[in-house]
Order: C-alpha cells, then sequence, then structure tokens
C-alpha cells in the first residue's frame, strides 16, 4: 500500500469516527501532502477516546515508517560534548534515548490547534492517538490541571523513544521574575527525578517554555545546564541530551556548555 493510500484510509477512519468534520474535508486534495495535513489536523482535534484496533494497527504502521523515513538519531551516535551531557540539534520525535521530555501545557493532552508548530503538538502527532488517551486517563485520575514545575511519564508509543516526560513550564506573560525562574528549574529536577525512578540510562530536554510560553532563551539555557549539572554533580547517572532546533538555541547551549 502506497502512503497516499495509507493515508486516504487512515482519514477515511477517522472522518468515521468524527462525522462532522466531513465538510471540511472534502476540501483536502487527495495527494500526499494534503492528505498528511488532513491527516495530522484529524488526530490533533481528536478528543481522548479508544478506537479501534484496525485503527492502531495502521496508525502504527504508518507512523513508524514516517519516523525511519525522516531518520532516526541515537544517542550512541553521538559525542558528548560534557560528561554524559549532549548537545544535538534536530527534530526531537527522531531521537533514540530512554526518554524525550515534552513541554506540555497544563491539560496534559497534546496541543489541539491543527498543524500547530509546537513541540507539544509534533510528539502527540507522530507517538499516535494512543499517547493522548493515556495522558487524559492520567489527569482524570489527578482531577485538576497540571501545575508548572512537575512531571508525568508515558508509554511513547511510535516514537523511538521508550517513555515521554511531559512537564509544564512557566508562562512568562510580562517581566521574566524569580517566581518562572524556580518553576523551569523544578520542571528540570522534577523531571531527572522521575528519570531516576524509572532507571533511565538517557533522557533529551527541550528548550521548555521558550516556544510559546515565551520564557527568554538565554536565561532558560542557564537554568537547564545549570540543574543538569547539579544532577550530575549530586551523584546522577542519566545521560543528558540537549535538543535544540533552532541555530540560536544552539548557539546559546555552546556558550554554556562549552564554558
Amino acid at each position: 500500500m502506497t502512503r497516499l493510500e495509507q493515508l486516504v484510509n487512515l482519514n477515511k477512519m477517522l472522518l468515521e469516527d468524527m462525522p462532522f468534520y466531513q465538510d471540511q474535508a472534502v476540501r483536502f486534495s487527495r495527494d500526499e501532502q494534503s492528505q498528511w495535513q488532513l491527516f495530522r489536523s484529524l488526530v490533533n482535534v481528536r478528543e481522548p477516546r479508544p478506537v479501534s484496533s484496525d485503527f492502531i494497527k495502521m496508525q502504527d504502521c504508518f507512523l513508524k515508517n514516517e519516523t525511519v523515513t525522516k531518520g532516526i538519531m541515537d544517542i550512541s551516535n553521538l559525542t558528548p560534548i560534557q560528561d554524559k551531557i549532549y548537545l544535538w540539534q534536530g527534530d526531537i520525535t527522531t531521537l533514540r534515548v530512554d526518554a524525550i521530555v515534552n513541554a506540555a501545557n497544563s491539560g496534559m493532552t497534546g496541543c489541539y490547534c491543527p498543524c500547530h508548530g509546537c513541540i507539544d503538538n509534533a510528539i502527540h502527532t507522530f507517538a499516535g492517538v494512543q499517547l493522548r488517551q493515556e495522558c487524559a486517563e492520567i489527569m482524570k485520575a489527578q482531577g485538576y490541571p497540571e501545575p508548572a514545575g512537575q512531571a508525568k511519564i508515558t508509554k511513547a508509543y511510535n516514537l523511538p523513544c521508550e517513555y515521554v516526560i511531559h512537564t509544564v513550564g512557566p508562562i512568562v506573560d510580562s517581566q521574566l521574575n524569580e517566581n518562572h525562574k524556580q518553576q523551569l528549574a523544578s520542571c528540570y529536577r522534577s523531571c531527572l527525578e522521575l528519570a531516576e525512578k524509572n532507571h533511565l540510562r538517557s533522557i533529551a530536554f527541550c528548550c521548555i517554555s521558550t516556544g510559546e510560553f515565551h520564557f527568554p532563551n538565554q536565561e532558560a539555557a542557564e537554568i537547564a545546564v545549570h540543574e543538569v549539572q547539579t544532577y550530575h554533580k549530586n551523584g546522577g547517572k542519566c545521560a543528558v541530551v540537549f535538543n535544540v532546533f533552532k541555530e540560536f538555541d544552539l548557539k546559546i547551549y555552546n556558550q554554556f556548555l562549552r564554558l
């Protein structure tokens, strides 16, 4: 089955599950790019609930192939910049480590904006609909929105990593203050504590809070590096990858890690 045929079939099953999007779906052309945009839009807006085993089987096969096509980067192929610390620029959904960190929102079930460019959207898209369902179950049991600075761990499903650690960073809607800094530091500590508790050997951090949450990149990187270095100085054994996407962030992390 071709990629286009897979997408058409997946979208057909999603629309049978969400018939109220049929009118919008017919506006998408029957080509790969358009059908991929439709698929991503549908899984982004779909509420967390069970789905058929036939859909899961087809989705999982499709998403695993997508990631292989993009190219998987294994931590074993990276060179440490410091002892147990790596810096890598690329797509975190292609990184093979024990866990990647997702910059989540307080709802913790992913980004519902179709084809949005945030990391939360990308991770949920390429993990599959099972990830949103697991997150929803965790949040239902918790009974309240996730506070900034804490973290939760889930399976990674179709991602090349084993787990996803979800953390909610602070939202900087005006001036950066000490509370924002403490909350961001807590994000890193909470994720590393979960890594230790689950006996993980490696974890990859994205640039938490620096995107949609507007935490200044320079200050965020300084906090991230400080917390990870402190963790290792205190006996932490989990290797850490600082994953950046923008050239700007790569320069900032190089500045702090090559001192």
